[in-house]
């Protein structure tokens, strides 16, 4: 499993910086976002540090599609059936830490096109 020592998420599923975590797996981490969206704001982050989702995709597919479990086991786990899945790639995408996350946002009305 890669690591990067400068990375906050990667702190954060070593357990060096504190977070909500809700669920953990052999794959992911998933803790609640420090500044939520809606009533369901979770992020879900692989273990292994790619830099952004299309990363993660060529290194190692399976995160992702572990990605995508762990998010619908969190929705179902808060109550929701209806849920948005979100990956900001790049800084222009409005992507702050470059760690592979999806945002489980749910609990309030999802417009088109978001953004």
């Amino acid at each position: 499993m890669s690591a990067d020592a400068d990375c906050l998420f990667c702190k954060i599923v070593a357990g060096d910086v504190p977070a909500d975590v809700v669920h953990s797996s052999e794959r992911t981490v998933a803790f609640r976002d420090i500044n939520p969206q809606a009533p369901l704001h979770v992020l879900v982050v692989p273990r292994h540090h790619e830099p952004n989702a299309a990363a993660t995709a060529s290194a190692d597919p399976l995160d992702l599609a572990e990605i995508a479990i762990t998010a619908r086991a969190v929705a179902a786990a808060e109550g929701y059936d209806d849920y948005r899945l979100v990956f900001n790639t790049g800084a222009g995408a409005q992507q702050t830490v470059f760690h592979t996350h999806c945002h489980v946002i749910a609990g309030r009305e999802s417009t088109w096109p978001p953004g």
